[in-house]
This record gives structure tokens, sequence and C-alpha cells, in this order.
């Protein structure tokens, strides 16, 4: 879900929104953070990366956050009809699952603004 979220962010055409985008974002790390909580920081390299091409706008930001909180309702409406089959798992128990994560993403990141700055040249 990680790397699809990137490359959801990456195919976003220069001076264009990134609303929808940024929506798709939100529910995919919304997902996944249900596993996984510590997902929910690679919103942060994901907005820097917006930020450096100059996408990120006021409106990409609430729309991260409208992604989260649909996921959030509809886990929260599951676990109401539902309490048997869904359980929240705590933040620090799966907290050693993040450095495979963090190192892909930083690596996937770090080449990606690598080929924007060779292109630029």
């Amino acid at each position: 879900m990680a790397i699809l979220s990137g490359a959801i962010v990456r195919r976003v055409e220069r001076h264009s929104s990134s609303v929808e985008q940024c929506f798709e974002v939100g529910l995919l790390l919304g997902i996944a953070a249900y596993w996984l909580p510590t997902v929910l920081f690679l919103i942060l390299p994901i907005w820097g990366y917006l930020i450096y091409r100059n996408l990120f706008k006021m409106r990409s930001f609430v729309a991260t956050f409208v992604g989260l909180a649909a996921v959030a309702i509809w886990i929260a409406v599951l676990a109401f009809f539902l309490p048997e089959s869904f359980h929240f798992s705590p933040f620090t128990v799966h907290l050693s699952l993040w450095i495979p994560t963090s190192a892909i993403v930083f690596a996937w990141l770090g080449t990606t603004i690598v080929r924007q700055i060779l292109r630029v040249r």
C-alpha cells in the first residue's frame, strides 16, 4: 500500500490539482494503518514531495485527512456491528515493522527526487 501510494502521487502532472490523489493516498494509508499504524508517518514524505513539486495546496491537505477519516469511520462502524472480528492493535506492537517499510519508501523517494533533478539539467 505504501509503494502504491507513492506511485499514485508520482503520477500527478505538473500544473494540475493533487486533491484526488491525496484522497486516494489517505484511503490507502488509512487501510494499511489498521494493521501497521506507523504507516501514517508516510504522509509526511508524500506531502514533502508534493511541496517540492509545487503541487501541494490546502485542499490536498484536507483531502488526505478526509480519506483517513473515511476509513476510520468505516472501521468504527464495522467494529460496532461486528465487535468480535475487529480489534484495534496497540501502536507499539508493530513498531519494528516500520523499519523495512521506511527503508523502501525513503529509497524510492530519494531516487525519484534524484531522477527529477537530473531531468531538469
